[in-house]
């Protein structure tokens, strides 16, 4: 296959639109570690401290999973720089790394929506206990 300058290009979307969904992501887990703060303050539960463990999970896992994908971005420029100075066997394996890292990025996303689902139901197991 021959790499040219425009198939590294073509990850610059996706890898920008999977950093919008992260910070998303991590913008809507700061908010609830905000909310969990204050109902914490005001009554120590298990079911706050689950949350809280869950939420410490979710950030790790966000963290990584933003690092991966900016390893990724960055690959793509630098296989970009390395077809522009005709370094074709080196932009290849560069190219293969930040195709891997996307796709590493991808799976500890599916690992954080995992996590995220049992948040959910921890959140779901308080309100059926306040009856």
């Amino acid at each position: 296959m021959n790499l040219t300058m425009s198939i590294p290009a073509l990850l610059f979307p996706a890898i920008s639109l999977t950093m919008l969904a992260y910070n998303a992501r991590y913008l809507a887990i700061a908010a609830l570690i905000r909310q969990l703060h204050n109902e914490y303050q005001q009554k120590l539960s298990a079911n706050v401290e689950l949350q809280i463990k869950n939420l410490r999970k979710r950030l790790r896992l966000i963290k990584n999973m933003q690092a991966v994908a900016i390893i990724s971005f960055l690959t793509s420029v630098i296989t970009m720089f390395l077809l522009y100075i005709e370094r074709f066997d080196l932009a290849n394996i560069v190219f293969g790394i930040s195709l891997v890292c996307l796709m590493i990025s991808l799976f500890l996303s599916l690992v954080e929506v995992q996590i995220s689902t049992k948040a959910l139901s921890i959140r779901l197991d308080s309100i059926e206990e306040g009856k």
